[in-house]
């Protein structure tokens, strides 16, 4: 049990296998025979871009071509030219929705003003007027709501019907979105005039 070692087995030295296969079984819990390096050791013998000219050029290169990107994109907005609209707002599905919405009235698009209407009503003293503002709140709140589900149902029927095979995500609440907005804020602007059905 508490033997010594034999002479052969003191005299052989342990050999490392330099063999790939053999490195790649070796037990994970073993050391690796080398000390690991420093986080600065190991970034500099990572390979870098080599650098292209001056830094300075490139970036306000890169902010010229921003600004013309952006300035393509406001005309763009204000046009309808479809080239340089944002993602969002790209595509056949896209433009329909907003031709529906802009073909139409809602009364989504007239929150603000009646909200502020309202509100002042509602700061009168006398409780009767105070108590037809809360009617108005509701009523107007019902309104919305009520269009809102009759124009995303029949914008998702017509879109089945109209693009089978395109892309449909997320183009009602893009639709029911722009509604909510009043039709002289909308971006992009309303391509078509209202009562026109496309």
């Amino acid at each position: 049990m508490f033997r010594r070692r034999s002479q052969d087995e003191q005299a052989a030295p342990t050999t490392v296998t330099a063999d790939p296969v053999e490195a790649k079984r070796r037990d994970p819990q073993a050391p690796k025979g080398r000390p690991t390096p420093k986080r600065s050791e190991a970034q500099a013998r990572r390979p870098r871009p080599a650098a292209t000219g001056d830094r300075k050029a490139a970036a306000k290169q890169a902010r010229e071509a921003r600004r013309i990107e952006m300035a393509k994109q406001r005309e763009a907005l204000a046009s309808g030219d479809e080239r340089y609209l944002p993602v969002r707002d790209k595509g056949p599905v896209r433009r329909f929705c907003r031709d529906y919405v802009d073909a139409r009235y809602h009364v989504a698009e007239l929150f603000l003003p009646l909200a502020v209407v309202i509100l002042v009503i509602s700061m009168v003293p006398n409780m009767r007027v105070k108590d037809v503002s809360l009617l108005l709140w509701l009523v107007l709140i019902v309104l919305i709501v009520g269009q809102s589900l009759f124009t995303g149902l029949r914008l998702r029927s017509l879109l089945a019907d109209r693009f089978p095979k395109e892309n449909k995500r997320g183009a009602v609440a893009y639709a029911l979105m722009r509604s909510l907005q009043m039709r002289r804020m909308r971006l992009p602007k309303p391509q078509v005039k209202r009562g026109e059905r496309g």
